[in-house]
């Protein structure tokens, strides 16, 4: 996989979706997020409900530093499920990795 860019960057909704190929590449890169394509999505485990809220909270913050944001659900009272892909483009954008790569960085 190619680097990845630091920052996501602004979509105005007149770029194409990536490819399946190429989301299969890239998501081979990350740790443990899972292609649903045209999705990516990951899965975490918290200690409780108030960790998983807080784990929200933090991924809400990054998301709304890099103006890219995701689908989060709180799947039981402690599982949260994060979803990317790109909303004005209804598909995967190189933006979808940055930031899911990003909330990794989160989670050590």
């Amino acid at each position: 996989m190619s680097d990845l860019p630091n920052k996501c960057e602004p979509c105005t909704g007149d770029v194409p979706a990536l490819s399946q190929i190429l989301c299969e590449v890239h998501v081979e890169a990350l740790d443990g997020w899972q292609l649903d394509f045209p999705r990516i999505r990951k899965f975490y485990e918290m200690k409780d409900f108030r960790a998983a809220l807080a784990w929200i909270n933090r991924v809400g913050m990054l998301a709304e530093e890099e103006a890219h944001h995701p689908n989060l659900h709180i799947r039981n009272w402690n599982e949260v499920e994060i979803e990317l892909y790109t909303h004005k483009i209804d598909g995967l954008s190189i933006n979808d990795f940055v930031l899911a790569k990003k909330i990794d960085g989160l989670a050590k």
